[in-house]
């Protein structure tokens, strides 16, 4: 399928070569900084979906064309928004961008964000979606809805929180300021940062790494791991237990022990 706002490739890591198990959603609205209208939101939807059902691709990159990642939502129709004054709209609008983030944080396959300049409001909402977040050194964070009369509603104040704890995310919530990708990885908010000039290829190194592990373990992992700071650890334990019964019946994990004593690289099919 063809898309105007995004664009999509099947990438191979240094670390296998020969499969091509990662996937690349290029956020392509470069004029905009990357801004997150409507129609976009829909297309990432609907890519989404097609990546799902592609049984090779194992791990999702998102990133931005030119000098962002994403500004956040698209100024023109937040306009339109607030001089409808329509609540029904505002609610719809919200509940667009929620309902997109929700599908990354829940995503089967890990979704990693490869931040490369401003990841502001809904764009670094849709950063908190994705499982892990490498930045550039020239990244700039912050969510600055509140100096527009809005708040960080699709899924912002919530998973900020979670991440980074409520003092902090409080903090850069209610102030509406902007952070540097160095204070971003002391606060826990980005996973890694790195030169400009390496930042692709520390995404797609640390892809590579997870696309060679066990899929169905990786994914179980990924489900535990999103649920964690809801649950008491009797259910965590519980989940665990239910993963490792699960594992067991895998071919795959076949083939990791045997290939731990044969001394070589495991290849896994998700099977």
């Amino acid at each position: 399928m063809q898309y105007k706002t995004l664009t999509y490739s099947k990438e191979a890591s240094f670390l296998a070569p020969e499969e091509e198990n990662i996937g690349v959603i290029t956020l392509n609205r470069p004029e905009t900084l990357n801004a997150l209208s409507m129609e976009l939101l829909k297309e990432l939807d609907d890519l989404l979906e097609e990546i799902r059902k592609d049984e090779k691709t194992r791990v999702v990159v998102i990133t931005g064309a030119g000098r962002a990642f994403s500004a956040g939502a698209d100024l023109k129709e937040a306009r339109e928004l607030a001089e409808k004054l329509d609540e029904v709209s505002a609610r719809s609008f919200v509940e667009s961008g929620q309902k997109v983030f929700n599908k990354i944080e829940n995503f089967e396959k890990p979704v990693i964000a490869s931040i490369n300049g401003y990841a502001l409001g809904g764009g670094l909402e849709l950063a908190l979606a994705c499982d892990i977040r490498i930045a550039s050194e020239n990244a700039r964070l912050g969510h600055t809805e509140v100096g527009l009369g809005l708040l960080s509603a699709w899924g912002g104040c919530v998973r900020l929180a979670k991440i980074i704890g409520r003092g902090k995310a409080t903090e850069l919530l209610l102030t509406g300021g902007q952070i540097d990708a160095k204070e971003a990885e002391r606060i826990g908010l980005v996973n890694k940062v790195v030169p400009p000039d390496e930042l692709s290829s520390t995404v797609m190194w640390t892809a590579g790494t997870i696309a060679t592990k066990a899929p169905i373990a990786v994914r179980l992992a990924k489900k535990i791991v999103s649920k964690a700071m809801e649950i008491s650890m009797e259910e965590g334990n519980k989940m665990m237990a239910d993963a490792v019964a699960a594992c067991v019946k895998t071919e795959d994990i076949k083939e990791g022990i045997k290939a731990v004593l044969e001394k070589r690289s495991p290849q896994f099919k998700g099977k």
